[in-house]
């Protein structure tokens, strides 16, 4: 793709990708359900404004996630529970300019984790986990409403079919905080990059993937380096917008197309490893990934929503009819959670689910 082709691409990009208000009336509500059905059935990727999450409960995030980064690196390799990690990502030989802290979103598991070993802001052992554990509890009612609403938009009997597996008290729910600090980056060229010059030439933050969970729920200071891919070879740098999140359709959810120019007819590119299991094939998604910034740190907070370990994942008895019959077996999300974890980053997931 010539770099006047990219620029279109870009500019279509900036102009569509949807952006969901939630603070509409009660009267609206089934508007907002139908766009963000809408969003993502086309893009699998959007943004929320007027999302309900204290700006204060914001703030301090962001402020505990850098002080806990720029603390040395014995201390941060002594946090629990999931722990402390530097470039190695996953088990599997992936890796990335990216250092990271992963907790489970249990509040008993955060409570545990930080009586035995607590980190310590500001010479408060309490302070990180108050923090840690309302921003989770705002983020996740943030996901569940965005939940309620996709089954809303989908026409689904229970409304909470969605939302009541991350609600579950044995949700597999997980935060993590990346921090990408800077790194130089080469002054070789790369045509695949949309703004012509740079971007392949950065260090990779973190790689190709997609979300394995039900819904990521992400926000970033103000530096950018979050890629989506929306045709082979192609990538789009996402412009930080801290004031609002990012809503990331995850990998189970999404439907492969049938040939290149079903889906560059919605403006985006497929996934081939992704096939919707709940929906049945309704919604979409994007490979993305993150490069490294050469001059300032990039902080990205994401809660990955998803079910317990024994829950039963299958389409939902609505979305299947006799021209559109189911597409993958029931699994649990601990049997899927096995496949995804044993493989690489942009590794297929669900062919052995096929039917």
């Amino acid at each position: 793709m010539m770099r006047s082709d990219h620029q279109k691409l870009k500019s279509a990009i900036d102009d569509n990708l949807p952006i969901i208000n939630l603070s509409s009336s009660p009267l609206e509500r089934s508007e907002v359900a139908r766009l963000i059905v809408k969003a993502c059935e086309e893009y699998g990727f959007f943004k929320v404004i007027n999302h309900g999450v204290p700006n204060h409960i914001i703030a301090k995030m962001e402020e505990v996630s850098f002080k806990f980064f720029n603390k040395p690196v014995t201390e941060k390799q002594q946090a629990t529970p999931f722990g402390y990690g530097c470039k190695n990502i996953g088990f599997n030989g992936d890796s990335g300019e990216v250092e990271y802290l992963l907790f489970p979103t249990k509040t008993l598991s955060i409570a545990q984790a930080q009586t035995s070993n607590p980190i310590s802001i500001d010479d408060d052992p309490t302070k990180f986990r108050s923090v840690v554990s309302s921003y989770i509890e705002a983020v996740r009612e943030l996901a569940c409403k965005i939940l309620d609403l996709m089954a809303e938009g989908l026409w689904v009997h229970d409304k909470s079919a969605f939302s009541k597996l991350i609600r579950d008290v044995e949700s597999d729910s997980v935060f993590r905080l990346n921090h990408y600090p800077p790194v130089l980056c080469s002054s070789s060229k790369n045509n695949n990059s949309i703004n012509g010059s740079s971007s392949n030439s950065c260090k990779v933050g973190f790689g190709v993937h997609s979300d394995p969970q039900i819904l990521t729920i992400l926000r970033s200071n103000d530096v950018g380096g979050l890629e989506i891919s929306p045709d082979h070879g192609v990538w789009i740098p996402v412009s930080p917008d801290p004031t609002t999140f990012f809503i990331n359709v995850a990998a189970w959810w999404c439907k492969v197309y049938a040939d290149e120019a079903a889906a560059l007819a919605f403006g985006f590119g497929f996934d081939d490893d992704n096939v919707n299991v709940m929906t049945n094939g309704k919604f979409v998604s994007v490979k993305h990934r993150v490069l490294s910034n050469s001059a300032k740190s990039r902080m990205s907070v994401a809660y990955f929503g998803a079910p317990s370990l024994n829950a039963r994942v299958t389409t939902l008895p609505e979305l299947v009819t006799p021209t559109k019959p189911c597409l993958y077996r029931p699994f649990t999300w601990a049997e899927y959670k096995k496949t995804v974890y044993s493989l690489r980053l942009g590794d297929s997931r669900l062919e052995i689910f096929r039917k």
